[in-house]
């Protein structure tokens, strides 16, 4: 346990990455219902969104139209020119092995949101980027056997990233609940993270205040699906850090869980 008077010694740095199911009828490149609810595993697919030899996938105009939708209310640049990549990479619940997405030229750019975290005290977060791709499938394991159900696959999926200019688990939490408001008073998704329609991931780094802006070894915990679980994962991780460079030890780069 980190004493207060340690920890004072110290800031910490958060970044968020946040993915949210857009609220549209149909997926991202076909007409299969994008249905979260749907019981029956394997039943809103076609040989699109399953990458068949030859398929042609087409934009859905409305999971579009939602980000461009959330980038105003966020207060965005949208440039004249949005394009998608291809992320590549193999793993079962991906039938392309590469994920259509956007890196290069994103639809929305910069923008913030501000927060107000007590009666006077206003902050305001910067936003990077927030674009648009495709999810991927569901695994479930059992045993000796892994089942895939890909009624998720190819559904419209939003990610936003912000600036890592945090500084506390409180800012972060706020930020996300935020968030989570104005995609439910928009239509732009049903946020809910129970039914991982929201899911969040922070990047947190400490670093000696002594060093001024210098910033810590980066350290993402992904997969958190409550806002007092990010608020949770977030202390822990600053308190880990702090922990281990106060034994002389480095922080290693690495993805959490």
């Amino acid at each position: 346990m980190v004493s207060e008077e340690i920890k004072k010694q110290y800031l910490p740095t958060i970044g968020l990455e946040i993915h949210m199911e857009a609220k549209t009828r149909n997926k991202m490149f076909c007409s299969c219902l994008n249905d979260a609810d749907e019981p029956k595993s394997n039943k809103n697919i076609c040989p699109i969104c399953l990458a068949h030899p030859g398929v042609l996938p087409t934009i859905n105009k409305e999971a579009v139209e939602k980000i461009l939708k959330l980038g105003l209310a966020l207060n965005c640049d949208i440039p004249e020119i949005a394009r998608f990549d291809r992320k590549n990479y193999f793993y079962p619940d991906l039938p392309k092995s590469y994920q259509i997405t956007q890196f290069f030229k994103p639809f929305c750019l910069k923008g913030s949101l501000p927060l107000f975290l007590g009666e006077e005290d206003l902050s305001e977060v910067a936003i990077t980027r927030i674009h648009l791709e495709e999810d991927t499938g569901k695994l479930s394991h059992e045993k000796e056997r892994t089942l895939v159900d890909y009624n998720r696959a190819s559904r419209p999926l939003i990610e936003l990233v912000t600036e890592p200019e945090m500084h506390d688990a409180k800012t972060a939490k706020l930020f996300g609940e935020s968030l989570q408001v104005i995609l439910k008073s928009l239509e732009i998704s049903d946020a809910d993270m129970e039914k991982g329609q929201m899911r969040v991931e922070v990047n947190v780094s400490v670093a000696k205040k002594s060093l001024g802006s210098k910033l810590g070894t980066k350290v993402e915990v992904k997969n958190i699906n409550s806002f007092r679980a990010v608020e949770k994962a977030i202390n822990y991780e600053i308190e880990r850090q702090i922990e281990l460079l106060e034994k002389g030890e480095k922080i290693t780069q690495e993805t959490r869980g």
